[in-house]
């Protein structure tokens, strides 16, 4: 079966339709873009339309991938690889979707054969941007194996983390990271097996491009029930330390559709970018699940680090229709020369993974002419609230909610709060618990238990409605700020500081004051053209632009100017890391 893709709509995959979309067209930009939906026609119809039937048994690779591979097959998909690859030295590599399925069955293999992995079984995958990172993520559904990803930027320390928490029996990883896994092996009792993607082969590893060679294609995918678990992903740790966070074949093999299918907008005639790092459950939402349910070709290119240039020339080299990154690389694109870049294919742009600020996305659109749909969700969750095609964006704003879920607002009891109150965001699970939530954390029921409050499962965020029905993000829980009675939120006051031309980066905590009790605090990136200004200057002159920008009692009484900010692997900003050097000093 293809969740939410109806056999009528790939019959015609080769002539989508397009909707027009009421609404004026605001004069922002000579090429200013308005880009209708291609799979519904607008947001109330959206949610009234939405429907997902959850069968007893579900896997995504037989059920979703192989049917593509039919579809392929049968010429009734447009020319446009399942997957697409390159690198910066000229390497490059495309597989259909029948060429991904032959490559994951001889990795399914592997696993079940040389490494002796059983279903239930977990498998932890550290590998960078690299097309045998997508072939784990395939081989393990096949197997039924559940597979746990890692980014590369973990350290010896990390590692042994999460083997031993989660009991993993076998690691695959590249040359880099396996001295690491080698450093740390004897104290993990569970870790048997190791895979190494390397041209050189290593003692105690199984070489797996070597094996791969070897391998047979053929092997028969395991009958997974719906809610089997599919996949644990670490939480990125910006508030205490990473939890286990675990999903099933369902929650997000069906639940992530919703994404692929209107957030993303996704055809099989798209291509996708998604710059997320592996190691991340965005990476599963924007670069597995979400296209391959709409049958869109995934791009990739090999970056061991963030380089704007090289992600600029990409998009512009590329036929690139859809492009995903986080707010960091967004606001890291714009501070770059972009006169000469032409997107001659990109129509869609969105952003995921913390807030982006409105003066982020303006200067994206004065510089492309395409607006960015920011989404809000979680390592827990698919897709919460987004800015949908078709829909007026509200600068600031994560959007509507979307079809998965009914979100509400609530107070301490858990009780519905009316437009314009702020409260926590809560989903609601009671009586019937939606599809594409986690099922729970691992091993912390405890933990698990504290998300519920009465028929709702508790973000963690707060936030407001207005009288529109959009969501607009304040904090984290516990990075509100309470100074002189009056309740803070950082991501305004960081957006205002963000607009002044001498901030780069900024991140704002609360810092203790004796006579207001705590007050805002700033920590400043400076850009390079005023790092050599006077600072105390510089440091009266942004209070002063934020006293302008938005409500004076929320201007940062306190600045400092710092070379970084201290961030996630995942490049979330790490406000508890300030918060607590703040307060620690008392």
């Amino acid at each position: 079966m293809l969740p939410l893709v109806s056999m009528e709509t790939l019959l015609r995959a080769k002539c989508f339709w397009r909707l027009a979309i009421p609404g004026s067209v605001r004069e922002l930009h000579k090429d200013y873009r308005i880009v209708p939906p291609q799979n519904f026609s607008n947001y109330e119809s959206m949610k009234r339309e939405f429907k997902l039937e959850i069968p007893e048994y579900f896997n995504f690779a037989k059920d979703v991938l192989d049917q593509w591979t039919d579809m392929e097959k049968a010429g009734m998909r447009p020319f446009n690889p399942a997957f697409w690859w390159i690198n910066g030295s000229g390497e490059e590599v495309r597989w259909s979707f029948e060429e991904l399925g032959s490559l994951s069955r001889k990795f399914a293999n592997i696993l079940t054969e040389a490494c002796a992995l059983q279903r239930g079984d977990r498998v932890i995958v550290i590998l960078p941007r690299i097309p045998e990172w997508w072939l784990a993520n395939v081989a393990c559904m096949r197997t039924g194996t559940v597979l746990i990803p890692g980014t590369t930027q973990l350290t010896q320390r990390d590692i042994l983390y999460r083997l031993q928490s989660s009991k993993a029996k076998c690691i695959i990883t590249n040359e880099v990271l396996a001295p690491a896994v080698d450093a740390v092996a004897s104290k993990c009792e569970n870790l048997h097996s190791k895979l190494i993607v390397s041209q050189k082969p290593k003692d105690g590893w199984g070489n797996l491009k070597e094996m791969m060679k070897h391998a047979s294609d053929n092997h028969t995918c395991v009958k997974t029930k719906h809610d089997e678990m599919m996949a644990i992903y670490f939480t990125s740790g910006t508030s205490g330390s990473p939890k286990m966070t675990g999903h099933t074949h369902s929650s997000f093999g069906l639940g992530l559709s919703v994404n692929g299918r209107f957030w993303l907008d996704l055809t099989p005639s798209d291509v996708i970018w998604n710059t997320s790092d592996t190691g991340w459950a965005k990476s599963a939402w924007s670069s597995i699940f979400s296209p391959w349910t709409q049958g869109a070709c995934v791009f990739a290119h090999y970056l061991p680090r963030f380089e704007p240039t090289s992600i600029l020339q990409t998009l512009s080299k590329f036929p690139i229709t859809v492009f995903c990154s986080a707010p960091t690389a967004y606001r890291m694109l714009i501070q770059n020369d972009m006169t000469s870049c032409k997107f001659k294919s990109l129509k869609h742009c969105v952003s995921a993974g913390e807030p982006i600020n409105p003066e982020v996305t303006e200067q994206w659109r004065n510089w492309t002419g395409l607006d960015i749909y920011e989404g809000y969700g979680q390592t827990e969750t698919v897709l919460i609230c987004g800015n949908f095609k078709g829909m007026k964006i509200k600068p600031g704003s994560m959007g509507k909610p979307s079809p998965a879920f009914d979100v509400k607002i609530l107070d301490i009891n858990g009780n519905v709060l009316p437009p314009g109150e702020e409260g926590d965001i809560g989903i609601q699970v009671l009586p019937n618990r939606p599809l594409g939530l986690f099922a729970h954390y691992i091993d912390n029921p405890t933990k698990t238990a504290s998300t519920l409050r009465g028929n709702f499962y508790i973000t963690g965020d707060r936030g407001y409605m207005d009288e529109d029905g959009y969501f607009w993000f304040v904090a984290r829980s516990d990075d509100i700020i309470l100074s002189s009675g009056y309740r803070i939120g950082p991501f305004e006051v960081e957006s205002a500081l963000i607009e002044h031309p001498a901030v780069a980066e900024a991140a704002v905590v609360s810092s203790p004051d004796p006579i207001r009790g705590e007050v805002v605090k700033a920590f400043i990136v400076l850009t390079r053209d005023y790092k050599s200004h006077d600072q105390e200057q510089l440091k009266k002159e942004i209070q002063e632009h934020v006293k302008k920008v938005t409500a004076p009692y929320k201007y940062p009484r306190k600045v400092e100017f710092i070379q970084e900010l201290p961030k996630t692997v995942s490049g979330k900003i790490k406000r508890n890391e300030l918060r607590k050097k703040e307060w620690e000093t008392i």
